[in-house]
């Protein structure tokens, strides 16, 4: 049996332990470490590769650069300055028709400017969100929806946790990944804030309730309740960290990891000036941290040695040549290739997806002349749309869970998500086929 072969039939071992419900740390590290001993026929060389990977990904200094992100979301999150955003997005876009809907994009958008994960976003917009649409006059399933489409953007805008999984995986600048999702996630959020529009004004029974359809009526949302001085107290924050983050990564003051240590002190400072750290919560924000970091980078670990037994098995490189033979070309192997990030999203999480085929997939994208950051921005988007498809749907769980309401059922929000995932598939066509939106 060729290396190859062994190989190809290791990765089908992965899948199926993943899908039996093995922890991928677990699945990545057994299949790493029994490929390296079939092939190479020698124990010890597996047990020293495995723990090369282990020390790389100890001691490389872009590792810092997620837990680092990951306090200060957490900080974020405990501060309430979801809730504010929120407020103040509602405040400006109130008399738009469909506004509370845009508001909740607009406020994901900013949002996911300081959290970089999606499942922290979907989260706090379901208890922020929700009931306020809910309450005037939103169809639940749209309401939910909205939350659930628009919480996808915390994993494009920078600093995403993605990003950075993926910069390490194909070993592509995490800064230049960050400076390239910034577009490409303001186009998503501006197309999904134009869906919202067309939908209320041309079907605005899709959108709310019976006793709403009325202009008049649909056009109210909140009263603004917010004075300039409101405006500024609740919008300050926000503004403060988006601007240190995005600010410093794209003047060029800070690297990512320095970007990640400045925006973490940053928003300790608005935690404390807001006293929310007192009753025990600055430990749960610590301990949350370091579990959230550890489990990432147990993943990375593992996907490292992943990767270097794919590479002693030469599966990469086999593809490649395969792609070349029959003409598959570069913009077949796209196709194929996003299409099987879609299918894979339908059953597994976002980071597991990046874990299992970034390793091969990039080799094969750089032989083809493809830009390994733009190449990125794709997976990454493909990636996310499993969010919202089921029967995984990771997003559309986390809603329902956080609502708690039995009268909206999963099938209602996967339903009202639904249009979302068309408009990233339409944006995730027209990125593949003008590259140059993608700026870095």
């Amino acid at each position: 049996m060729s290396s190859v072969t062994i190989g190809l039939l290791l990765i089908g071992l992965l899948l199926v332990l993943i899908l039996l419900g093995m922890r991928i740390a677990i699945a990545l590290i057994s299949v790493a470490f029994v490929g390296v001993w079939l092939l190479r026929g020698n124990m010890a060389m597996a047990l020293k590769l495995m723990s090369i990977a282990s020390y790389n990904g100890v001691a490389n200094y872009l590792f810092a650069t997620i837990p680092l992100f990951v306090l200060m979301g957490q900080l974020v999150s405990i501060s309430n300055v979801g809730r504010d955003t929120f407020d103040v997005a509602d405040a400006l876009l109130h008399r738009v028709l469909g506004g509370l809907g845009i508001a909740t994009v607009a406020a994901n958008t900013v949002f996911a400017a300081v959290t970089g994960v999606s499942i922290a976003s979907a989260a706090v917009f379901t208890r922020v969100a929700v009931p306020e649409m809910m309450r005037h006059g939103y169809r639940p399933s749209f309401a939910t929806g909205t939350v659930a489409g628009s919480s996808v953007l915390g994993m494009l805008i920078p600093p995403s946790l993605l990003l950075i999984i993926y910069g390490v995986l194909a070993e592509v600048s995490i800064g230049k990944m960050f400076l390239a999702g910034l577009v490409p996630g303001l186009i998503l959020a501006l197309v999904f804030a134009l869906m919202i529009v067309l939908t209320a004004w041309l079907a605005p029974g899709l959108v709310f309730d019976a006793a709403k359809l009325r202009e008049k009526q649909a056009a109210q949302s909140l009263a603004p309740r917010l004075g300039l001085g409101g405006l500024v107290t609740k919008g300050a924050p926000i503004v403060l960290l988006v601007g240190v983050v995005i600010g410093g990564l794209y003047c060029g003051y800070f690297t990512p990891t320095e970007a990640g240590g400045v925006g973490a002190f940053a928003a300790l400072v608005v935690a404390l000036l807001r006293r929310s750290l007192g009753q025990g919560r600055l430990w749960k924000v610590l301990t949350d941290t370091g579990a959230v970091s550890v489990s990432i980078l147990i993943l990375l670990v593992a996907a490292g040695f992943y990767g270097q037994m794919l590479a002693v098995a030469g599966v990469p490189a086999a593809i490649s040549r395969f792609v070349h033979e029959i003409g598959l070309g570069a913009t077949g192997f796209l196709l194929v290739y996003l299409l099987l990030v879609l299918l894979l999203g339908m059953i597994l999480d976002s980071s597991s997806i990046l874990l299992i085929v970034v390793p091969i997939a990039a080799p094969i994208a750089q032989s083809l002349g493809f830009d390994l950051v733009h190449f990125g921005i794709l997976t990454v988007i493909a990636v996310e749309v499993g969010l919202l498809t089921p029967p995984f749907g990771i997003s559309i769980f986390t809603i329902h869970a956080a609502l708690g309401d039995r009268r909206v059922s999963l099938e209602a929000i996967f339903a009202g998500a639904l249009p979302f995932v068309g408009v990233m598939l339409a944006v995730l066509a027209l990125l593949a086929m003008a590259p140059v939106l993608v700026v870095y």
